[in-house]
Order: structure tokens, then C-alpha cells, then sequence
């Protein structure tokens, strides 16, 4: 009886104690979403300057065509969100990426790349929080793709480009070309990276490697 008893406590108590751990970050979690960040910083830099010659050719051709590259401004909070699988860790990613963006030496002001990669991180989040960060998949991390590039889009048009009717020509073609930037280099190829690097055993110390591990062994 009183064994009995014990185990029916443990199994009632056990869910609150899982819920808690798993919204509580660990040292890792810091870890590895700080070295996304910082991995994150570098590339957008990096495409920033190899950007700059296509952009306004791609802006010739057809105006709001250039939304096509954003998405390589929006991986790191899909990125630390699937991998780390804790809330806000999208947001402290992109954070950190725009911050040393800025000091490496940004084409735009300080405070504007830290509001939108502020932004860019919330937006992330959406995605995951409807699910209660409970749906960690191919289709959610797209979704959080196109929610960070829906960000994007409209930060540009609140703070540069007020003069252009959001619903004229361009607006449309620049939302479109930019969630579908989103949708694929913050969502498709996010996914697929994580599990690409969840398979060398890298992400051993993440349930989320572990289950890919898994996946993969049971094949």
C-alpha cells in the first residue's frame, strides 16, 4: 500500500516538475544560443557586403524584388528556437546577432539593427508560443520563418518607407518576396541545418538532437 501510494505521488507531481524544466535554461542553453548569435552576426555582416552590388539590380528589374534576400537576416531565431526549445531563446539569438552586427560595423544605425533584430526575434517566437512551445517541426519552424520575415517587412516600411502605399505594387511584391525568403532560408533550411547538425551527435546535450538521433537509429 504504501509503495503504491508513493508511486501514484510521484506520477502526480512528475508533469509539474517536467513543465518547469522544461521552460528552465541552462548554462547550454546560454551556451549554444549565444554562439548562434554570434555565428548569425558574422553571416548577416557578411551578406551585407556581398549584397550590396545585386540588391539594386534585383530593385531594377522589378521593384520589391530585392525582398528576396532578407532571409538571410532572419535564421537565428528559428535557429536557437528548434535547437535550444526554450522561450525567448529566438529573441536573445537575434539579440545578440544584431548587437554585434552593430559593432562590426553595420550599413545601418546601431539602434535600428537592435530594433529589428528585436523585432525579427519576437516575430520568431510567434510561431512556437500558439503551440505553447510544444510543436517543434518542419511546418512550425517555417511558419516562424515567415513570422520573423512579416517582422522584417514591416519595420522597413514603418521607419524607411512611409512614402510607398504598403498595398501599391511594391508593397505587395516586397512582402511576398520576403516571406518567401522567410518561409525558406529561416524555415525550410533552418530545419534542415538543425537536423544536419543534430546527426553528427553535436546536439547530444539538446532533446532536440537526441530525438533526431533516435529517429535515425531506429532506421
Amino acid at each position: 500500500m504504501a509503495e503504491h501510494h508513493l508511486s501514484n505521488r510521484n506520477n502526480t507531481t512528475s508533469p509539474t516538475i517536467v513543465n518547469e524544466h522544461r521552460f528552465r535554461w541552462r548554462v547550454v542553453d546560454i551556451a549554444v544560443a549565444s554562439v548562434i548569435g554570434v555565428a548569425s552576426a558574422l553571416i548577416y555582416w557578411l551578406v551585407a557586403l556581398l549584397s550590396a552590388a545585386p540588391f539594386p539590380i534585383l530593385e531594377g528589374i522589378v521593384p520589391g524584388l530585392g525582398g528576396l534576400f532578407n532571409g538571410f537576416w532572419l535564421f537565428a531565431g528559428p535557429l536557437a528556437l528548434i535547437i535550444v526549445r526554450k522561450p525567448g531563446a529566438g529573441v536573445y539569438a537575434e539579440v545578440v546577432a544584431a548587437i554585434l552586427e552593430s559593432l562590426l560595423g553595420s550599413q545601418w544605425v546601431p539602434v535600428e539593427t537592435f530594433m529589428i533584430g528585436l523585432l525579427q526575434g519576437v516575430m520568431a517566437e510567434l510561431a512556437f508560443l500558439v503551440f505553447a512551445y510544444r510543436k517543434w517541426n518542419l511546418a512550425t519552424t517555417v511558419l516562424s520563418g515567415v513570422s520573423s520575415a512579416i517582422g522584417c517587412w514591416l519595420y522597413s516600411f514603418v521607419t524607411h518607407l512611409q512614402a510607398i502605399n504598403i498595398t501599391g505594387s511594391y508593397g505587395i511584391i516586397y512582402v511576398i518576396t520576403t516571406v518567401i525568403s522567410g518561409a525558406t532560408l529561416a524555415g525550410c533550411l533552418v530545419w534542415y541545418l538543425y537536423v544536419a547538425i543534430a546527426k553528427t551527435g553535436a546536439l547530444d546535450h539538446f532533446e532536440s538532437g537526441r530525438l533526431v538521433r533516435m529517429s535515425k537509429s531506429s532506421k
